[in-house]
């Protein structure tokens, strides 16, 4: 990959459009982008964004071998609807095989520096190579999420990957806006979402908030909320 530079970086206002914010994404990263793909509602909003806009962005999805079923049921409707392509990457096996053998399937939940670890083989080396031969990659990711996203720019370097452009067009959407905009384009959203699931991730680190608690509550549950990531959004 080669580094980008910060002037190629335009000029975006705070109150760019998601679909200004993706094609000025698009122009500075001037080479192959993709959609980073959880299947969240989020990602379902961008990826209706961009077929309808025509806009030449893939998408990748990384399967940690601990989805939720219903997060495949999303997968199979999205390339039903949009007749398109989802390229999925996987833990080495080896080394998951590696981890399960030496600590048991719940390790993660013992010290945050195993639950780096699980995250590290089952998430943050496959997208190193999905990554691979990208000039750019779009996210799902909104500031008000979590605590430790509320700095983050509509459009950034990601220094950690080469230099990449990475493009945020949902950085100033609300929680409000983004279901709205997915009811009204009728978008096949997760069913957990209506069991109380806002964020959804792997099975066994996932689960329903009460009411009042943070959208993010349920993720991680055991940990601090600025300790709430998984290293695939690290900026440093």
């Amino acid at each position: 990959m080669n580094p980008a530079t910060p002037a190629t970086l335009p000029e975006l206002s705070e109150n760019a459009t998601p679909q200004e914010i993706l094609a000025k994404g698009l122009l500075a990263a001037g080479g192959p982008v993709k959609l980073a793909c959880s299947f969240s509602v989020e990602d379902l909003v961008i990826i209706d964004l961009v077929q309808q806009a025509k806009l030449p962005i893939g998408i990748f999805a990384l399967d940690t071998g601990r989805l939720n079923e219903e997060t495949y049921e999303v997968a199979e409707g999205i390339t039903e609807r949009y007749r398109i392509n989802i390229d999925w990457y996987y833990p080495r096996r080896e080394e998951v095989e590696e981890l399960l053998r030496a600590k048991g399937p719940y390790s993660f939940r013992e010290s945050l520096e195993n639950r780096h670890e699980c995250c590290r083989i089952r998430k943050v080396e496959p997208l190193n190579r999905a990554l691979s031969g990208l000039k750019g990659w779009v996210t799902g990711m909104r500031k008000e999420q979590s605590a430790t996203r509320t700095e983050l720019p509509l459009l950034e370097l990601d220094l950690l990957h080469g230099g990449l452009v990475k493009i945020n067009p949902l950085a100033n959407w609300s929680e409000a806006e983004v279901w709205e905009y997915a009811k009204k384009h009728r978008l096949p959203v997760n069913k957990l979402h209506a069991q109380g699931y806002p964020s959804i991730g792997c099975a066994p680190c996932t689960r329903a908030i009460e009411e009042g608690e943070h959208p993010r509550a349920g993720r991680w549950w055991w940990e601090n909320p600025e300790h709430k990531e998984c290293g695939l959004h690290r900026r440093h």
